[in-house]
């Protein structure tokens, strides 16, 4: 008896038109991933990289730390290129508190900054031999014990930045002995800076800070440029508040500098101790009645 072509399409030979790679599909599914993620860099949160020794002893080259873009509304600076063209104003806008860590644009730059925020709307600040003044109030500082910093490759204590501040323990260990003070604001938020010595910079003449501006310094007081020293290299005086990206929130990792392509080094050149690290300043208890 002859067999009948078999007409089921359940057994019927694939079509392999089937089979092909839908490339207009997947590329619309990359696309919307990416738009996700700028989203959330620009309106949410990013990660940051400390490239720079302006805000040690609390950031050290090689932190990576995660930025909050909310904290303060949104503006021209809040997409993660800074493809907007610059404009007054926030969205939702809030003014920092004075103490916080913010990243910014300058005034004449396309860069990222970050700083500490010290002065508000309608203060008059000056400094007077390395000590801040805030409407004529001296702000407090407190000297602490050096801290010796391991050196590494990314904290080498460069001569040139930490004249005469190596030194080597007894065991052999290299580190930077770094003169810390405590500096505490008028709302109660300390923290430590680096204080080398007489400066330039030590001495601002008094200043009136702008509606809607804040002035800002590094905690490396003395290597960092800040609202103090003048552009191209610095801040240029007070900085709008649409020029504040975020608020730095807390360390998630750092690295030493002796990453390479050997995968082993990926797991070495972490930093101990420093992942989870608040980036939130210490808040004095108010004083008792």
């Amino acid at each position: 008896m002859a067999l009948e072509k078999a007409d089921d399409p359940a057994i019927a030979v694939d079509d392999p038109e089937k089979e092909k790679t839908d490339w207009i599909g997947e590329a619309k599914s990359i696309g919307l991933l990416l738009l996700a993620v700028l989203a959330f860099h620009s309106l949410v949160a990013k990660p940051f990289y400390i490239p720079s020794v302006s805000m040690m002893p609390g950031l050290l080259v090689g932190d990576r730390l995660i930025v909050s873009k909310y904290a303060y509304g949104w503006s021209w600076v809040s997409p993660t290129f800074h493809i907007l063209p610059r404009m007054e104003g926030r969205l939702f806008g809030s003014l920092p508190e004075r103490g916080d860590i913010v990243i910014l644009t300058p005034k004449d730059q396309s860069s990222d900054y970050i700083k500490r925020v010290i002065g508000l709307p309608g203060d008059m600040l000056e400094l007077r031999g390395g000590q801040i003044f805030l409407n004529g109030q001296a702000v407090k500082q407190e000297v602490q014990p050096d801290l010796k910093l391991p050196i590494d490759a990314n904290s080498p204590c460069g001569g040139t930045e930490f004249p005469g501040l190596r030194d080597t323990d007894l065991n052999g260990n290299s580190f930077c002995t770094l003169p810390i003070v405590r500096e505490t604001l008028p709302n109660g938020v300390s923290y430590d800076i680096i204080d080398l010595g007489p400066q330039q910079t030590d001495d601002i003449a008094p200043v009136i800070i702008p509606e809607d501006h804040v002035y800002l310094m590094g905690d490396n007081r003395d290597l960092s440029a800040d609202s103090r020293v003048a552009s191209p290299l610095g801040l240029n005086g007070t900085i709008p508040w649409e020029n504040i990206g975020g608020r730095a929130e807390f360390i998630t990792f750092s690295l030493d500098g002796t990453t390479s392509l050997n995968p082993v080094s990926w797991f070495t050149s972490f930093r101990s101790g420093r992942a989870g690290t608040s980036l939130r300043p210490d808040r004095a208890e108010p004083a008792a009645d």
